[in-house]
Protein backbone atom coordinates (compact mmCIF):
# COMPACT_ATOMS: atom_id res chain seq x y z
CA UNK A 1 0.00 0.00 0.00
CA UNK A 2 1.43 3.40 -1.00
CA UNK A 3 0.47 6.09 1.49
CA UNK A 4 1.13 9.81 1.20
CA UNK A 5 1.81 11.41 4.59
CA UNK A 6 1.12 15.09 5.28
CA UNK A 7 2.32 16.90 8.42
CA UNK A 8 1.21 20.50 9.11
CA UNK A 9 0.65 20.61 12.86
CA UNK A 10 2.90 23.57 13.67
CA UNK A 11 5.84 25.23 11.90
CA UNK A 12 7.09 22.53 9.52
CA UNK A 13 5.47 21.34 6.33
CA UNK A 14 6.32 17.67 5.89
CA UNK A 15 5.38 15.28 3.09
CA UNK A 16 6.48 11.67 2.58
CA UNK A 17 5.55 8.57 0.62
CA UNK A 18 5.59 5.22 2.40
CA UNK A 19 5.15 1.84 0.72
CA UNK A 20 4.12 -0.99 3.05
CA UNK A 21 6.24 -3.41 1.01
CA UNK A 22 9.27 -1.27 0.12
CA UNK A 23 9.43 1.16 3.01
CA UNK A 24 10.00 4.90 2.78
CA UNK A 25 10.19 5.97 -0.87
CA UNK A 26 10.69 9.73 -0.55
CA UNK A 27 10.25 12.59 1.90
CA UNK A 28 10.60 16.37 1.96
CA UNK A 29 10.38 19.02 4.65
CA UNK A 30 10.11 22.78 4.66
CA UNK A 31 10.88 24.45 7.99
CA UNK A 32 9.41 27.84 8.92
CA UNK A 33 11.97 28.41 11.67
CA UNK A 34 13.59 31.41 9.98
CA UNK A 35 10.22 33.10 9.48
CA UNK A 36 9.17 32.70 13.12
CA UNK A 37 12.60 33.45 14.61
CA UNK A 38 11.99 37.21 14.41
CA UNK A 39 9.01 36.78 16.73
CA UNK A 40 10.72 34.43 19.21
CA UNK A 41 8.12 31.72 18.63
CA UNK A 42 5.49 30.41 16.25
CA UNK A 43 2.87 32.86 14.94
CA UNK A 44 -0.15 30.63 14.15
CA UNK A 45 -1.60 32.71 11.30
CA UNK A 46 1.75 32.96 9.54
CA UNK A 47 2.26 29.22 9.97
CA UNK A 48 -1.09 28.41 8.35
CA UNK A 49 -0.46 30.68 5.39
CA UNK A 50 2.96 29.22 4.78
CA UNK A 51 1.63 25.64 4.88
CA UNK A 52 -0.87 26.69 2.20
CA UNK A 53 1.97 27.97 -0.01
CA UNK A 54 4.33 25.04 0.49
CA UNK A 55 2.18 21.93 0.68
CA UNK A 56 1.22 21.21 -2.93
CA UNK A 57 4.74 21.88 -4.33
CA UNK A 58 6.17 19.52 -1.68
CA UNK A 59 3.66 16.82 -2.64
CA UNK A 60 4.73 17.14 -6.28
CA UNK A 61 8.39 17.04 -5.23
CA UNK A 62 7.96 13.83 -3.23
CA UNK A 63 5.97 12.10 -5.96
CA UNK A 64 8.55 13.18 -8.53
CA UNK A 65 11.42 11.84 -6.41
CA UNK A 66 9.63 8.50 -6.14
CA UNK A 67 8.86 8.44 -9.87
CA UNK A 68 5.13 8.16 -9.20
CA UNK A 69 1.99 10.13 -9.92
CA UNK A 70 -1.05 10.90 -7.79
CA UNK A 71 -2.96 8.02 -9.39
CA UNK A 72 -0.35 5.64 -7.95
CA UNK A 73 -1.42 6.45 -4.38
CA UNK A 74 -3.50 3.97 -2.39
CA UNK A 75 -4.21 6.21 0.59
CA UNK A 76 -3.45 9.54 2.25
CA UNK A 77 -2.65 10.18 5.93
CA UNK A 78 -2.52 13.63 7.50
CA UNK A 79 -1.91 15.03 10.97
CA UNK A 80 -5.32 15.62 12.55
CA UNK A 81 -3.97 16.81 15.90
CA UNK A 82 -2.85 17.90 18.33
CA UNK A 83 -1.49 21.17 16.98
CA UNK A 84 -2.44 24.64 15.78
CA UNK A 85 -5.98 24.39 14.46
CA UNK A 86 -5.40 26.58 11.39
CA UNK A 87 -2.26 24.68 10.43
CA UNK A 88 -4.02 21.34 10.95
CA UNK A 89 -6.89 22.41 8.69
CA UNK A 90 -4.53 23.12 5.80
CA UNK A 91 -3.27 19.54 5.81
CA UNK A 92 -6.70 18.05 6.48
CA UNK A 93 -8.40 19.97 3.67
CA UNK A 94 -5.65 19.11 1.20
CA UNK A 95 -5.69 15.43 2.13
CA UNK A 96 -9.47 15.13 1.93
CA UNK A 97 -9.65 17.03 -1.35
CA UNK A 98 -6.99 14.84 -2.98
CA UNK A 99 -8.46 11.62 -1.60
CA UNK A 100 -11.94 12.45 -2.85
CA UNK A 101 -10.63 13.36 -6.30
CA UNK A 102 -8.61 10.13 -6.49
CA UNK A 103 -11.24 7.90 -4.90
CA UNK A 104 -8.87 6.57 -2.23
CA UNK A 105 -9.15 6.35 1.59
CA UNK A 106 -7.91 9.15 3.83
CA UNK A 107 -7.13 9.08 7.55
CA UNK A 108 -6.33 11.66 10.21
CA UNK A 109 -3.35 10.59 12.34
CA UNK A 110 -2.42 11.56 15.91
CA UNK A 111 0.74 13.65 15.78
CA UNK A 112 2.30 12.04 18.85
CA UNK A 113 1.51 8.54 17.62
CA UNK A 114 3.55 9.50 14.57
CA UNK A 115 6.49 10.51 16.77
CA UNK A 116 6.11 7.38 18.87
CA UNK A 117 6.32 5.15 15.78
CA UNK A 118 9.07 7.13 13.99
CA UNK A 119 11.84 4.68 15.10
CA UNK A 120 9.95 1.97 13.18
CA UNK A 121 11.32 3.59 10.02
CA UNK A 122 14.85 2.56 10.98
CA UNK A 123 16.60 -0.68 9.99
CA UNK A 124 16.80 -1.77 13.63
CA UNK A 125 13.27 -0.99 14.75
CA UNK A 126 12.00 -1.82 18.25
CA UNK A 127 9.44 -4.53 18.85
CA UNK A 128 6.39 -4.02 21.03
CA UNK A 129 6.14 -3.59 23.99
CA UNK A 130 8.31 -0.65 25.09
CA UNK A 131 8.37 2.56 27.10
CA UNK A 132 8.37 5.77 25.06
CA UNK A 133 9.67 9.18 26.08
CA UNK A 134 7.97 11.72 23.82
CA UNK A 135 9.79 14.97 24.31
CA UNK A 136 9.27 18.03 22.14
CA UNK A 137 8.30 21.69 22.20
CA UNK A 138 4.70 20.93 23.01
CA UNK A 139 4.80 17.60 24.84
CA UNK A 140 6.80 15.72 27.45
CA UNK A 141 5.26 12.32 28.14
CA UNK A 142 6.20 8.84 29.27
CA UNK A 143 4.01 6.17 27.72
CA UNK A 144 3.95 2.40 28.01
CA UNK A 145 3.32 1.04 24.51
CA UNK A 146 1.89 -2.47 24.33
CA UNK A 147 1.00 -2.32 20.64
CA UNK A 148 -0.44 -0.02 17.99
CA UNK A 149 -3.07 2.08 19.75
CA UNK A 150 -2.49 0.36 23.10
CA UNK A 151 -1.00 3.21 25.11
CA UNK A 152 -0.86 3.75 28.88
CA UNK A 153 0.17 7.22 30.00
CA UNK A 154 2.75 6.92 32.80
CA UNK A 155 3.60 10.57 33.29
CA UNK A 156 3.55 13.97 31.60
CA UNK A 157 4.51 17.57 32.13
CA UNK A 158 2.14 19.51 34.35
CA UNK A 159 3.28 22.85 32.85
CA UNK A 160 5.96 23.64 30.27
CA UNK A 161 7.18 20.84 28.02
CA UNK A 162 10.94 20.30 27.93
CA UNK A 163 11.29 21.80 24.46
CA UNK A 164 9.27 24.85 25.50
CA UNK A 165 11.55 25.28 28.52
CA UNK A 166 14.58 25.18 26.21
CA UNK A 167 13.02 27.91 24.06
CA UNK A 168 12.32 30.15 27.04
CA UNK A 169 15.78 29.65 28.56
CA UNK A 170 17.35 30.45 25.20
CA UNK A 171 15.37 33.68 25.00
CA UNK A 172 16.63 34.66 28.46
CA UNK A 173 20.18 34.17 27.19
CA UNK A 174 19.58 36.17 24.02
CA UNK A 175 19.66 33.10 21.77
CA UNK A 176 17.54 32.52 18.69
CA UNK A 177 14.44 30.35 18.32
CA UNK A 178 14.20 27.36 18.49
CA UNK A 179 16.19 27.25 21.68
CA UNK A 180 17.24 23.61 22.02
CA UNK A 181 20.06 23.47 19.46
CA UNK A 182 21.38 26.91 20.49
CA UNK A 183 21.41 26.00 24.20
CA UNK A 184 23.20 22.73 23.39
CA UNK A 185 25.91 24.47 21.34
CA UNK A 186 26.49 27.15 23.97
CA UNK A 187 26.54 24.52 26.75
CA UNK A 188 29.52 22.80 25.12
CA UNK A 189 31.69 25.70 26.38
CA UNK A 190 30.11 25.76 29.84
CA UNK A 191 31.82 24.80 33.09
CA UNK A 192 29.77 21.93 34.59
CA UNK A 193 31.04 22.69 38.10
CA UNK A 194 30.20 26.40 38.32
CA UNK A 195 26.38 26.21 38.61
CA UNK A 196 23.92 23.53 39.59
CA UNK A 197 20.23 23.95 38.87
CA UNK A 198 17.42 21.91 40.51
CA UNK A 199 16.12 18.66 39.00
CA UNK A 200 12.38 19.34 39.36
CA UNK A 201 10.04 16.70 40.79
CA UNK A 202 12.80 14.11 41.18
CA UNK A 203 12.82 14.31 44.97
CA UNK A 204 9.43 12.59 45.18
CA UNK A 205 7.85 9.46 43.67
CA UNK A 206 6.04 9.66 40.38
CA UNK A 207 6.65 10.09 36.66
CA UNK A 208 5.22 13.55 35.99
CA UNK A 209 7.42 16.46 34.91
CA UNK A 210 7.51 20.16 35.73
CA UNK A 211 9.90 22.64 34.13
CA UNK A 212 8.36 25.99 35.11
CA UNK A 213 10.34 26.15 38.36
CA UNK A 214 13.57 25.42 36.50
CA UNK A 215 12.73 28.24 34.11
CA UNK A 216 12.28 30.62 37.05
CA UNK A 217 15.53 29.43 38.64
CA UNK A 218 17.35 30.08 35.37
CA UNK A 219 15.97 33.62 35.13
CA UNK A 220 16.98 34.32 38.74
CA UNK A 221 20.53 33.07 38.11
CA UNK A 222 20.86 35.27 35.02
CA UNK A 223 19.61 38.35 36.90
CA UNK A 224 22.03 37.73 39.77
CA UNK A 225 24.92 37.48 37.33
CA UNK A 226 23.76 40.68 35.62
CA UNK A 227 23.49 42.51 38.95
CA UNK A 228 27.11 41.75 39.78
CA UNK A 229 28.37 42.51 36.28
CA UNK A 230 29.44 38.87 35.84
CA UNK A 231 27.19 37.91 32.91
CA UNK A 232 29.93 37.58 30.30
CA UNK A 233 30.12 35.04 27.48
CA UNK A 234 31.55 32.36 29.76
CA UNK A 235 28.82 32.89 32.35
CA UNK A 236 26.14 32.57 29.68
CA UNK A 237 27.73 29.27 28.60
CA UNK A 238 27.80 28.12 32.23
CA UNK A 239 24.09 28.90 32.60
CA UNK A 240 23.31 27.01 29.41
CA UNK A 241 25.31 24.02 30.64
CA UNK A 242 23.58 24.00 34.04
CA UNK A 243 20.16 24.31 32.43
CA UNK A 244 20.77 21.56 29.87
CA UNK A 245 22.15 19.18 32.49
CA UNK A 246 19.16 19.81 34.76
CA UNK A 247 16.70 18.98 31.97
CA UNK A 248 18.69 15.94 30.84
CA UNK A 249 19.09 14.58 34.38
CA UNK A 250 15.36 15.01 35.03
CA UNK A 251 14.41 13.16 31.84
CA UNK A 252 16.90 10.37 32.54
CA UNK A 253 15.74 9.89 36.14
CA UNK A 254 12.11 9.64 35.02
CA UNK A 255 12.96 7.21 32.20
CA UNK A 256 14.86 5.03 34.67
CA UNK A 257 11.85 4.97 36.98
CA UNK A 258 9.50 4.17 34.08
CA UNK A 259 11.60 1.22 32.93
CA UNK A 260 11.82 -0.12 36.47
CA UNK A 261 8.10 0.31 37.14
CA UNK A 262 6.96 -1.24 33.87
CA UNK A 263 9.56 -3.98 33.65
CA UNK A 264 10.20 -3.11 30.00
CA UNK A 265 13.67 -3.43 28.46
CA UNK A 266 13.15 -1.21 25.41
CA UNK A 267 13.03 2.59 25.50
CA UNK A 268 11.92 4.66 22.50
CA UNK A 269 12.88 8.35 22.57
CA UNK A 270 11.24 10.62 20.01
CA UNK A 271 10.38 14.27 19.42
CA UNK A 272 12.61 17.26 18.77
CA UNK A 273 14.49 17.13 22.09
CA UNK A 274 15.44 13.49 21.38
CA UNK A 275 18.14 14.86 19.06
CA UNK A 276 20.02 16.31 22.04
CA UNK A 277 23.43 14.61 22.15
CA UNK A 278 23.86 14.77 25.93
CA UNK A 279 20.43 13.23 26.48
CA UNK A 280 21.22 10.35 24.14
CA UNK A 281 24.55 9.66 25.82
CA UNK A 282 23.00 9.57 29.29
CA UNK A 283 20.09 7.36 28.23
CA UNK A 284 22.43 4.94 26.46
CA UNK A 285 24.44 4.65 29.68
CA UNK A 286 21.35 4.11 31.85
CA UNK A 287 19.90 1.50 29.49
CA UNK A 288 23.20 -0.39 29.32
CA UNK A 289 23.30 -0.64 33.13
CA UNK A 290 19.83 -2.25 33.09
CA UNK A 291 20.32 -4.58 30.17
CA UNK A 292 17.88 -2.40 28.23
CA UNK A 293 18.18 -0.70 24.85
CA UNK A 294 17.28 2.79 23.61
CA UNK A 295 15.87 3.44 20.14
CA UNK A 296 15.70 6.77 18.31
CA UNK A 297 14.58 8.00 14.91
CA UNK A 298 17.29 9.36 12.63
CA UNK A 299 18.07 13.04 13.09
CA UNK A 300 15.73 14.48 10.48
CA UNK A 301 12.82 12.43 11.83
CA UNK A 302 13.21 13.70 15.41
CA UNK A 303 11.40 16.92 14.57
CA UNK A 304 8.00 17.05 12.87
CA UNK A 305 8.03 15.26 9.49
CA UNK A 306 5.79 13.61 6.95
CA UNK A 307 7.49 10.20 7.13
CA UNK A 308 6.20 9.43 10.62
CA UNK A 309 2.66 10.38 9.56
CA UNK A 310 2.87 8.26 6.41
CA UNK A 311 4.08 5.26 8.44
CA UNK A 312 1.52 5.61 11.24
CA UNK A 313 -1.25 6.21 8.73
CA UNK A 314 -0.25 3.18 6.67
CA UNK A 315 -0.51 0.88 9.71
CA UNK A 316 -4.05 2.01 10.44
CA UNK A 317 -5.17 2.22 6.81
CA UNK A 318 -3.99 -1.36 6.29
CA UNK A 319 -6.19 -2.35 9.23
CA UNK A 320 -9.19 -0.80 7.51
CA UNK A 321 -9.42 2.52 9.33
CA UNK A 322 -10.39 5.65 7.40
CA UNK A 323 -12.08 9.01 7.92
CA UNK A 324 -15.73 9.58 7.29
CA UNK A 325 -16.67 12.33 4.84
CA UNK A 326 -15.68 15.12 7.25
CA UNK A 327 -12.07 16.04 7.93
CA UNK A 328 -10.54 16.12 11.40
CA UNK A 329 -8.67 18.97 13.08
CA UNK A 330 -8.28 18.35 16.82
CA UNK A 331 -6.04 20.92 18.59
CA UNK A 332 -6.11 18.97 21.89
CA UNK A 333 -6.12 15.20 21.63
CA UNK A 334 -4.76 13.01 24.47
CA UNK A 335 -2.64 10.15 23.18
CA UNK A 336 -4.17 7.63 25.57
CA UNK A 337 -7.60 8.25 24.00
CA UNK A 338 -6.47 6.33 20.92
CA UNK A 339 -7.60 2.74 20.47
CA UNK A 340 -6.11 -0.22 18.57
CA UNK A 341 -7.31 -0.81 15.01
CA UNK A 342 -10.41 -2.98 14.86
CA UNK A 343 -9.53 -6.65 14.36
Amino acid sequence: MRVLGIETSCDETGVALFDSQRGLLADALYSQVAMHADFGGVVPELASRDHTRRLLPLIDEVLGEAGLGRRDLDGIAYTAGPGLVGALMVGAATAHGMARALGIPVLGVHHMEGHLLAPMLEDEAPDFPFVALLVSGGHTQLVEVLGLGRYRLLGESVDDAAGEAFDKAAKMLGLDYPGGPHIARLAERGDPKRLRFPRPMTDRPGLDFSFSGLKTHTLTAIRQLEATGALDDQARADVARAFEEAVVDTLVIKCRRALDASGQTRLVVAGGVSANRRLRERLEHECAKRGARAYYPRGRFCTDNGAMIAYAGAQRLLAGERDAASMLAVPRWPLDHLTPPAA
